[in-house]
């Protein structure tokens, strides 16, 4: 159980301003290392917490995470829309799914036993630069109002409103954690992209099925588009999809998870002053055509330690130019309809080496890599988009609520 304080609070080096993924993430890396002393400001229990969730990312050999994953597959598997499918062997890589609740568990674990590092249960209010670092004003659960000051601040909290940006898709979607009454999922194989789902006119959709034993498997409704779904329209969609398309048969949903994530070109500021800067989503971290998250955040968080072991108190980017330049190329062409959403990243993942093509999503690859595998897109439709894309203004849009859980 994670050491937890109300009042009085300790000083520390650094406050950390939200207990998820990557407020989590850099308490660990921080304290683990010895770069600084952390408090944590996470919210008790109410609807300032954040529904439960799973984080998926690629990974090889003996993992920081290990005891948090939930599941593992050797192998990915992607339908095209023609029902043809093309299996995926990426070893010596693995996807693993994280569920929130055991690693928020785990992270807690680990602060407790780790000195210097200690979390409180409070909900931060205000963050402020003030003259030799920054303060963070909480109130407390039983109504109590304290003040933290501390070298640095690193907020994780949601925006309120994304930066102006060229284009912005949502990835909207709701899972369900189901049982079936027999043998129906190969625990081998998690399917990424299945393509056989209806399509919507604006953006594409796609099944997700990620098996958690013979009979239970975590099965998403998932769209690129520009507006997320009702809660009954993504139950009508998964039905469709479960009995009609995977033909389970009889199935219990167990529990379910919703939500959307901002697929956007916008510039994410990280520094918001001398001392307060921004980690996580808010960040920046999130993959812009992807979604994906989990694996930036660890790398901010390791650059972070690094830095200010160092002296320097920085937030490096969690993803680099070349990738968030193509990323933006992408997300222009797939809003105007100039590629097919389903055709596109079908023929991506089985014309381009495995890989290859995994580190190219992590961000990882070389620009020689990087040619190799635009030449395998709709070369006419990326060109065009890449040559307006500069002369386009950049506009504000609204944050999108970010789902629920049940």
């Amino acid at each position: 159980m994670a050491r937890v304080s109300w009042w009085p609070v300790p000083p520390s080096d650094v406050v950390v301003v939200g207990g998820g993924a990557a407020g989590l993430s850099l308490a660990h890396r921080l304290v683990a290392t010895g770069a600084a002393t952390v408090t944590v400001v996470e919210p008790p229990e109410g609807p300032l917490r954040p529904p439960q969730r799973t984080w998926c990312y690629w990974d090889h050999g003996a993992g920081d995470f290990d005891e948090a994953v939930a599941a593992s597959w050797p192998l990915l598997r992607v339908h095209g829309p023609d029902n043809s499918a093309v299996t995926l062997d990426p070893a010596p890589l693995s996807y693993r799914m994280v569920r929130s609740a055991t690693f928020e568990r785990m992270m807690h674990a680990r602060l407790a036993r780790t000195p210097g590092g200690q979390l409180l249960r409070a909900t931060a209010d205000t963050v402020r630069n003030v003259p030799g670092g920054a303060e963070v004003r909480c109130t407390t659960p039983d109504g109590r109002t304290l003040t933290l000051r501390a070298r640095h601040v690193y907020d994780s909290r949601p925006l309120r409103a994304l930066p102006p940006a060229r284009t912005r898709l949502l990835q909207h979607f709701r899972g369900w954690f189901v049982r079936t009454d027999t043998h129906r999922f190969d625990t081998a194989v998690a399917e990424l992209m299945d393509f056989r789902v209806p399509q919507p006119r604006h953006g594409l959709a796609f099944g997700y099925v990620l098996p958690l034993a013979a009979d239970r498997a975590l099965i998403e409704y998932t769209e690129f588009s520009r507006t997320p779904l009702t809660t009954a329209a993504y139950e009508a969609m998964l039905g469709h999809y479960t009995r009609e398309i995977l033909g389970l048969g009889a199935f219990t949903v167990e529990t379910a998870e919703q939500g959307v994530i901002p697929m956007t070109d916008a510039r994410f500021p990280r520094r918001v002053g001398p001392a307060v800067f921004r980690i996580g989503t808010a960040g920046g971290a999130t993959r812009p055509a992807t979604g994906y998250t989990f694996a930036a955040v660890q790398r901010q968080s390791q650059a972070i330690a690094a830095a200010l072991r160092d002296g320097r108190g920085t937030v490096p980017p969690p993803h680099r130019r070349r990738a968030l330049a193509m990323d933006a190329v992408l997300l222009r062409a797939l809003d105007t309809g100039r590629i097919d959403g389903p055709a596109f990243f079908t023929d991506l993942f089985r014309r381009t080496p495995t890989q290859r093509l995994l580190r190219f999503l992590d961000g990882a690859t070389s620009i020689r890599e990087e040619w190799s595998i635009g030449l395998r897109t709709p070369v006419g439709a990326m060109l065009r988009t890449a040559v307006e894309l500069p002369f386009l203004p950049r506009r504000p849009h609204p944050m999108p609520r970010t789902g629920e859980s049940s």
